[in-house]
């Protein structure tokens, strides 16, 4: 509890930084085959951890970006504090760490802790570079949102920590939209009265042509990709009938963005809303140190609005620590795992970078509910699917992005637009390939 009491003391006075966004120095023994099964344990530093125990003579690596850095050496610290486990951190891009993983794993020289968007899991997994999260499972999944855990897990076994959530949400300039809109009704009923295409003024804008973006127009109506949890590469889901009744929203509201889909990039975009002329945007974290820095407190941010009277489902991205299967120290590695992505350290991550934690209790935490801004990201995240982790993901976005620009740009009529997506999808998946 002491240790518990410290982080929290951390996190109060840790600043708030609204940033959002590792090759192993070590000469580690060589391990030759994953050490699951390598368990000579010390007696110390059992306590919240239950009954495993470290190693003896444990040292860890841990991967971490440099952007997060500053959160990975904190964590760090108090967890050799508490366990008496000497931590070093290398700065790898997560989104390297797979494939870096690949050759330094069988080595021997990779981290024993890795963190990456949940998207290559199924990469990780399929090749047994990382352990399942099986001595804190339970715990694990009693703390974090079901759509967190759906995301750290492959073929029905659990693998990641969660740490941090991404989503997209609802953006909107309180000089000029005076309560966020519950739905698109209401968005198409107020930017009748804005939009001014010859002044390129617009209600609202998002990148009409990606896939990413407008995955609430195929979930939110039940459309859906690769099954009921995202890992049947057998069910498409993508001309479903839900999925063609929300793709007829979409495509109703080229009355109120009258702009072709290629004309809209975030560069524009990102300077229309700051400069007043579009009333609301639909973005990620990524964008909210700039549009704060030049909204300041006329910056809103609320759930994606209604989809044909349903919740708008949006494509979101988990976070997680894995541990290494190759790791020489696995029950070190999964006690640090488990430290670093508690309430706490969440909390801590936030303070640190701005991160939407995933655990149940941190997104009740006065820190972030009493916090307009990280509240309406986590009420959408709440709201969001996982981006499917299987391979076959990589094969989505060459059809979609083409259906979505037919049925925008041209008038494609949506059933046709995507049945031909859906049968194009089908072939690439069969073929191996990925456009």
């Amino acid at each position: 509890m002491e240790f518990k009491k410290k982080l929290l003391a951390l996190v109060a006075v840790s600043s708030l930084s609204v940033s959002m966004v590792a090759c192993s120095g070590t000469n580690k023994p060589e391990a030759e085959t994953p050490s699951a099964n390598n368990n000579a344990q010390s007696p110390a530093a059992a306590g919240e951890a239950g009954a495993l125990s470290p190693e003896a003579g444990a040292k860890l690596v841990i991967w971490e970006s440099k952007d997060e850095r500053v959160f990975t050496d904190e964590i760090a610290k108090l967890f050799t504090e508490k366990y008496n486990i000497p931590v070093q951190i290398d700065e790898i891009a997560p989104t390297d760490q797979v494939t870096r993983l690949t050759n330094d794993g069988p080595a021997g020289v990779g981290a024993d802790v890795v963190v990456f968007p949940h998207d290559h899991l199924g990469r990780a997994a399929s090749a047994q570079l990382i352990l399942p999260n099986d001595s804190f499972a339970e715990e694990t999944k009693k703390n974090n949102t079901d759509n967190a855990i759906q995301a750290v897990t492959f073929n029905n076994t659990l693998y990641g920590f969660p740490r941090a959530a991404e989503t997209y949400a609802l953006y909107y300039n309180k000089e000029l939209v005076k309560e966020a809109p519950k739905s698109f009704e209401d968005v198409v009923a107020f930017s009748k009265t804005f939009t001014n295409k010859d002044k390129n003024k617009f209600g609202i804008m998002w990148e009409t042509g990606n896939t990413y973006f407008n995955y609430p127009f195929i979930a939110s109506t039940g459309g859906y990709l690769f099954g009921k949890n995202g890992t049947d590469k057998t069910d498409i889901g993508l001309n479903s009938e839900g999925a063609i009744a929300g793709m007829k929203v979409y495509s109703s509201l080229r009355e109120i963005l009258p702009v072709k889909s290629g004309d809209i990039n975030p560069d524009i975009k990102r300077g229309l809303f700051t400069a007043g002329d579009v009333a609301m945007d639909i973005n990620g974290p990524w964008e909210l140190a700039g549009y704060k820095k030049a909204l300041g407190d006329k910056l809103g941010i609320a759930p994606i609005p209604t989809i044909g009277g349903k919740p708008a489902v949006s494509f979101s991205g988990v976070k997680a620590w894995y541990v290494n299967s190759f790791s020489k120290y696995p029950n070190a590695a999964k006690l640090f795992a488990k430290f670093a992505s508690s309430k706490e350290a969440q909390l801590l991550l936030h303070k640190k970078v701005g991160a939407i934690p995933t655990n149940k209790e941190a997104q009740e935490d006065p820190q972030i509910k009493n916090d307009p801004i990280m509240s309406g990201f986590v009420a959408q995240f709440k709201n969001s699917q996982p981006m499917p982790s299987i391979p076959e993901m990589d094969s989505v976005w060459n059809p979609l992005d083409s259906a979505l620009t037919e049925v925008w740009n041209n008038g494609k009529d949506p059933k046709e637009a995507l049945d031909t997506a859906a049968t194009r999808l089908k072939e690439l998946i069969s073929s191996g390939k990925k456009q």
